[in-house]
């Protein structure tokens, strides 16, 4: 199964497929640092970095599944949700121009879950009805790290699987739910110590109003907009990207040795990938952002793989 990849980012989702047992044929990304963690993670052979809209579409190898984890931030309730009125919104129709001039058998596309509800649900019916209108049949879910991963974070997502097969997508049914059995302290060691420029220091603006809070040392803490730590959370809040824009926005965990931040690797666990999945030398905010931008790999896998079974099924 020859899988296609638009807006890569660091290549979450790709990961999933090769885990499916899925062939990467092609990928594209336009973030110049995403594109740099890509190639140290996957080479050098079929990353097409670059805008989108500047490719030519002859240039594209054939694949059998398209996926995209087009921008999110137009459809999201923490920005302005402009949707299609934002330029960052309107990359779904680049999605369309792929469709329509490679035609895959199946076609993969994860966003944000106010998607569905995003301009009283007319965003998510256009994005319906252009694939319907295209000969597809759809499916979709909002599933969670928490909930169909076993891994201890807030992260739904939507996930619209859509096939040019009737059949394929009869066939096809999301992961079930399963139980959430291993906790943070499961993912984060809190007796070792870390590198000190994740620590919060006395002289920090918020150390006292965060030292008289955090006093659940099984918890994650994190600032938000009253400046200050709320809420102690059992399951890690939502990864964001703004971790790379604000760095006080990174979690925050009371470990044995003070109050500090969410390592990038951390962070990796939390988005279920594998121990020996690394960053190149690209900037901390970057990293941060990329960590925020990606997908629980978990989630992908065991929806890539039921899309491979169906997939073989039917290509015998």
């Amino acid at each position: 199964m020859r899988v296609g990849s638009m807006f890569a980012g660091i290549g979450g989702i790709c990961l999933g497929f090769k885990y499916a047992g899925a062939s990467i044929v092609w990928a594209n990304e336009q973030d110049k640092f995403a594109c740099k963690t890509y190639r140290h993670v996957f080479g050098q052979d079929y990353l097409v970095e670059g805008d989108i809209r500047k490719i030519e579409l002859d240039s594209i190898p054939d694949f059998d599944v398209l996926t995209a984890g087009f921008p999110c931030q137009p459809f999201s309730i923490m920005g302005k949700q402009k949707g299609f009125a934002d330029p960052r919104g309107t990359m779904y129709f680049e999605i369309l121009r792929v469709i329509d001039f490679k035609k895959p058998g199946v076609v993969l596309l994860e966003n944000v879950k106010n998607l569905i509800k995003h301009d009283n649900g007319n965003t998510f019916a256009t994005i319906c009805k252009t694939l319907i209108d295209r000969g597809y049949f759809i499916k979709y879910s909002v599933p969670g790290p928490d909930t169909h991963a076993n891994t201890p974070q807030y992260r739904d997502r939507l996930f619209i699987v859509a096939f040019a097969s009737e059949k394929m997508a009869e066939q096809f049914s999301f992961p079930e739910k399963m139980p959430l059995e291993r906790s943070v302290n499961d993912i984060i060691d809190r007796s070792a110590p870390v590198d000190e420029k994740y620590y919060y220091k006395k002289d920090n603006p918020y150390y006292d109003s965060l030292n008289s809070r955090m006093i659940d040392n099984n918890a994650i803490y994190r600032i938000d907009d009253s400046g200050v730590a709320m809420m102690a959370w059992h399951i890690c809040p939502t990864l964001k990207a703004n971790m790379g824009t604000y760095h006080d926005r990174v979690p925050l965990i009371r470990d044995s040795f003070g109050i500090r931040k969410l390592t990038p690797e951390d962070c990796l666990a939390l988005q279920g990938f594998p121990k020996g999945f690394n960053f190149p030398n690209v900037p901390q905010n970057e990293i941060y952002k990329q960590l925020g931008n990606t997908v629980c790999v978990p989630v992908v896998v065991r929806i890539a793989r039921e899309i491979r079974r169906v997939f073989n099924f039917y290509d015998t």
